[in-house]
């Protein structure tokens, strides 16, 4: 009796707390509310749109606020923020412009695009991504707002959440791969990270969720360019992660610059109203991509005045750049094309974002001096950040377990990338001091000290092709281009292989090989990189590829030739550290791809949640007529979507469930022992798939539904266990209802998406 009322006496604590809390925030909101009605009523149209402009920081430099075009616009209340100015310096002389010189005196929001860390940076978020583990992820976001609302910056253009499934794009390096399940899960994570619980505080920073939405999945993974699905591929594949976002709390979207359904995404007001608004009840604002609303007139939509109504009438609420919204809407407006309610609404989200930064109580809160001095670059955020980058990278193949390297002997460190600390960050590093990055050599050094000797040669150029290779090194990233003949490149390497115990070949992509406007078509090494790599592997030496990539490669030759391939992405400011604790065996890496691996481009899109046709290919078969499949080339990946290998081994036992049969809202737990077989302790990620054997609907081969990632030392076992309800079971039908259809289950539990154990249930509703 005792126990019952002691829960009784919590739970009414707890509900208290709950109403208080909500009772708080109400009171919140309402003088929220209060205080933005009353801003409002003084503000002019032209001072309502001016919030809606957001212009760059274009020729402000410090000194130069005063004097400056957008000085005398923000003077005049004609801009609402400004984005990628950076230090606490030049924000506060704008900021001050803002607020002591404009008529009401309304303060600028200022935006970055701090996608993976700040000027301690983080791994490409493709190669985050990989690390499977939330705290992680979570914590990388959280550091980037420490750093960048020490320097100024409260509002971030990031996380960017879409999926994509085409390894081509350029911008797969920016997003966290092929699966919605995992993207929603990081998307969260990412969110939580910049905006805290507490987004008043000076050291969160608030979210923009981007590319709103199904950008990743632009045709012929070329940027840019239109999209094209069913509705139901859209909310059960590519729309979670954003839904998981808003849910999240983010403050903000970006639209995103292609098209869906014919319409630019800048003027669908079924996506920004219908959908984000309405369906998930995001409360934030919606800012346009760099020039989205002009944009649309190329599109194919109307003049600037036309699609600058569409939308706003769409319902975006900021103009990135084009100005189309300042300058238009005063006309569309009296010819009756908008309303002043459309108007006023988008201003009122501006100015609510500024009200949750605690910018109108203090405009000067993120221009603190003395943090830009003390928390930028530190020497806790770059361990932190050198683990993570360790933690991101994907042990691909080690024949003959020739990795981890013994710290004796000699080793020839050759390659392109393997002495050039400027690729090291990756695409989008943007507020990262280059100088201050480190390169696989000076990794190298630091970690072996003098118990090892390295000889190093360049051995080729990033490519043939000088012009190819002035694009991929662009943004101060250039490889530093060899102008001797090639032959004679490589023999330098050769005779560094002949001298050395074993060869460490840094190869692959240059940073700006991905990322926006960073599309290939052909997704494999550079032929000048393979010519040294061939070379290198006749000297009979043991070959170590570490690759540098921003998205899946085909890999299909070197994965046969090659006894060893560390996929290292572009693990950030401390990456060469991290790969030499990786190489070194310091870190048993624990990677795992996010996307699937193709053999060659002909394959893409290639992902592990396929459809089976009516004529799906034999289990075993590499080929058989009429079939689903090609002539010549297996269905296979090189790697698929979960792999990654470790210096141990793990073995999993078969599945126990804790039903067959099931009814209604019944919990299945489904159970297996994963054993470290190795002789290393080490980390493993536990995946957990399901099929849906027969629906209303066809629905995928396989689907991640759950993970844990587990430590292991050598030799020890631990049961994972993970809890399935029907809530794991729902999708969309033809009718976008979702909800779970009762039938048979296969569950599946295993180390990547092909090698699973399974078991089978039937579950009735």
């Amino acid at each position: 009796m005792k126990r019952i009322v002691s829960m009784a006496v919590i739970a009414v604590l707890l509900l208290s707390g709950e109403n208080t809390s909500a009772q708080q925030t109400s009171a919140g909101n309402a003088r929220m509310k209060t205080f933005i009605d009353a801003l409002m009523k003084k503000m002019t149209l032209e001072e309502k749109l001016g919030q809606l402009n957001l212009p760059g920081s274009g020729d402000i430099v410090t000194g130069q606020a005063q004097s400056s075009d957008i000085g005398k616009k923000i003077r005049e209340g004609k801009v609402g923020g400004l984005f990628n100015i950076k230090s606490v310096a030049k924000i506060r002389e704008v900021q001050k412009v803002a607020v002591e010189e404009s008529r009401l005196k309304i303060p600028l929001v200022f935006g970055m695009d701090v996608i993976h860390g700040y000027e301690t940076v983080f791994p490409i978020p493709l190669g985050l991504s990989c690390t499977w583990d939330m705290d992680l992820v979570e914590n990388s976001a959280r550091i980037a707002a420490v750093e960048a609302s020490a320097d100024g910056i409260n509002w971030t253009f990031s996380p960017m959440v879409d999926i994509c499934r085409d390894a081509r794009w350029g911008r797969i390096a920016e997003g966290n791969g092929e699966d919605p399940y995992l993207g929603s899960q990081i998307a969260q994570s990412m969110v939580r990270g910049y905006q805290g619980n507490d987004l008043s505080k000076n050291n969160t920073i608030m979210a923009c969720v981007k590319h709103y939405a199904m950008y990743g999945a632009a045709e012929a993974g070329r940027d840019y360019n239109t999209t094209d699905m069913s509705h139901q591929r859209m909310y059960n594949d590519y729309l979670p992660p954003y839904k998981a976002a808003a849910a999240a709390g983010a403050g903000s979207f970006m639209a995103s610059f292609n098209e869906v359904d014919g319409v630019p995404v800048t003027a669908s007001k079924w996506l920004m109203t219908d959908v984000l608004r309405k369906q998930w009840g995001f409360k934030g604002f919606v800012v346009t991509d760099y020039t989205g609303i002009n944009e649309m007139v190329a599109h194919g939509i109307g003049d600037l005045q036309t699609v600058s109504a569409r939308a706003l009438v769409a319902g975006i609420d900021m103009d990135m750049v084009g100005e189309g919204l300042l300058t238009t809407l005063p006309k569309s407006l009296k010819e009756g094309k908008v309303t002043l309610a459309q108007i006023e609404t988008a201003c009122r989200r501006i100015l609510e974002a500024k009200y949750k930064l605690g910018l109108f109580e203090d405009p000067y809160r993120y221009c603190d001096e003395n943090r830009a001095k003390t928390e930028l670059f530190t020497a806790k955020h770059r361990a932190i950040a050198r683990n993570t980058a360790a933690q991101s990278f994907v042990l691909l193949r080690n024949q003959g377990d020739i990795l981890p390297l013994k710290k004796t002997g000699t080793i020839a460190l050759v390659g392109p990338l393997a002495d050039n600390k400027e690729n090291m960050p990756g695409t989008w590093s943007v507020a990262a001091n280059f100088q201050q990055a480190t390169s696989v050599l000076a990794g190298m050094k630091e970690v072996l000290g003098d118990k090892a000797k390295i000889i190093y040669a360049k051995g080729s150029n990033l490519d043939a092709d000088a012009a190819f290779e002035e694009r991929a090194g662009m943004f101060g990233k250039s490889l530093g281009r060899d102008n001797r003949p090639a032959a004679v490149i490589i023999k330098e390497a050769v005779d560094a292989a002949n001298q050395a115990d074993v060869v460490v070949a840094a190869l692959g992509e240059s940073a700006e090989m991905s990322g926006e406007s960073s599309s290939r078509s052909n997704i494999e090494i550079p032929q000048v990189q393979k010519d040294l790599l061939d070379a290198l592997l006749k000297t009979g030496k043991p070959v170590v590829l570490v690759l540098f990539t921003g998205r899946p490669l085909a890999i299909k030759e070197e994965n046969e030739k090659v006894p060893a391939i560390l996929n290292v992405w572009f693990g950030g400011s401390e990456a060469g550290y991290a790969i030499a604790d990786v190489l070194f065996g310091d870190v048993n890496p624990s990677g795992k791809l996010t996307t699937t691996w193709p053999q060659n481009v002909g394959q893409v899109p290639l992902y592990y949640a396929h459809k089976n046709t009516g004529r799906p290919l034999e289990e075993g078969k590499w080929f058989s007529k009429f079939r689903s499949n090609y002539l010549d080339v297996s269905n296979d990946p090189v790697y698929p979507f979960g792999y990654g290998l470790s210096y141990t081994r793990f073995s999993y036992s078969d599945i126990t469930l804790s039903h067959t049969a099931l009814k209604g809202n019944q919990k299945l737990t489904a159970a297996v022992t994963v054993t470290n077989t190795g002789k290393y302790d080490g980390k493993e990620v536990v995946q957990l798939y399901i099929r849906d054997v027969v629906g209303s609907v066809t629905r995928p081969v396989k689907e991640l539904k759950g993970f844990q990632k587990i430590a292991l030392k050598a030799g020890e076992s631990k049961t994972v266990t993970f809890t399935i309800t029907p809530e794991d079971l729902k999708f969309y039908n033809y009718d976008l209802k979702y909800d779970w259809e009762g039938g048979a289950f296969t569950i599946m539990i295993g180390g990547n998406s092909q090698a699973v154990k399974s078991a089978s249930v039937n579950w009735t509703k």
